[in-house]
């Protein structure tokens, strides 16, 4: 595999990123990197920490990661994400690490519950919110998360990051994980074609792989990445997932009328197929932490369209033909 890092790797321009990524040969990874400066979104450091952690604990090469040495001036903020270390090579940096709470939470490898809620523990005061609202976020983290643990297949677990910026007041997420694919755990109990169809219905409230039933079960009722992109929406954020051969993207600008929508193909996206192949899903989030009372009125719209949309769907579903 080839991975170069260029000067700016964000949500909005990621896609050409992923299209500069070389896939095969698999058991090994060279690395390059722009030589003047670098900015990149926590999710492109998981990616590139998951296929790390992957390729060595596969391969049979006594040295299966590669690196050219960093010149960048932004280096360091690769050291101190630990992309480094996920990858076992030597920075040759000695940095001091200060106290990254409210500021960043460093890629971590979540592989049990135990792991997960300590992560979400740091959050709190990377969220900058209060009570109620950081409830809300840590729910939406914790079930990707989960749905990760619990249905990817990937031995490595989840890899997870974030930052946060107090300029926009956004904080930039990266939830990473190299196992089955959201078409293979979808199509388990729901017909797809493509992973185009497969990130469709896994973007629809009340879909999950865990059942056919709308509205799912107790413990995956299919709301995690409905409400994960229901926020990107209305606050005009970038939301990413990507799987298989595509990539969803959900654009800043919206259409005037502020609504959500159940269908995320009705939401103003782009839609890219052809990629290359990334066995595993990626999820890449902006979210602006808006402290205001508005919040939670987003929220309640959330879970209504959420509830209507399980009950349409479900009494389309059983309808019984009419036989005159």
């Amino acid at each position: 595999m080839k991975i170069h890092i260029p000067n700016s790797a964000f949500l909005g321009n990621i896609n050409a990123f992923i299209k500069l990524v070389d896939f095969s040969n698999p058991e090994e990874i060279y690395i390059t990197a722009n030589e003047k400066w670098m900015s990149v979104h926590p999710v492109v450091l998981c990616m590139i920490a998951s296929l790390g952690v992957k390729v060595r604990a596969e391969s049979d090469q006594e040295k299966p990661i590669l690196c050219e040495k960093f010149t960048a001036t932004s280096k360091h903020y690769f050291e101190r994400m630990r992309l480094f270390r996920f990858l076992q090579l030597n920075s040759e940096m000695d940095i001091v690490e200060h106290e990254s709470a409210g500021r960043f939470i460093p890629i971590t490898q979540i592989k049990d519950a135990k792991v997960l809620s300590h992560f979400i523990e740091d959050m709190i005061p990377l969220l900058h919110l209060d009570k109620q609202q950081s409830q809300s976020i840590k729910y939406i983290v914790s079930e990707l998360v989960r749905n990760v643990l619990e249905h990817s297949a990937s031995e490595h677990g989840a890899f997870v990051a974030a930052q946060y910026h107090a300029k926009t007041n956004t904080v930039r997420l990266g939830i990473v994980d190299t196992g089955v694919g959201i078409k293979k755990t979808i199509s388990r109990f729901h017909i797809v074609k493509t992973d185009k169809d497969a990130i469709q219905l896994a973007l629809t409230p009340g879909i999950t792989g865990t059942t056919s039933k709308e509205g799912g079960t107790d413990y995956n009722a299919g709301a995690g990445l409905f409400f994960t992109k229901s926020i990107s929406r209305i606050n005009e954020d970038y939301f990413v997932i990507y799987s298989g051969d595509t990539l969803f993207k959900l654009l800043k600008k919206q259409k005037p009328d502020t609504g959500l929508n159940s269908d995320p193909f009705a939401d103003r996206h782009t839609l890219e197929e052809g990629l290359p192949i990334w066995n595993g899903t990626v999820i890449g989030v902006d979210m602006t932490l808006d402290d205001n009372e508005n919040f939670s009125a987003l929220l309640q719209s959330i879970r209504e369209v959420y509830t209507s949309t399980v009950r349409s769907r479900r009494e389309k579903k059983y309808k019984k033909p009419k036989f005159i």
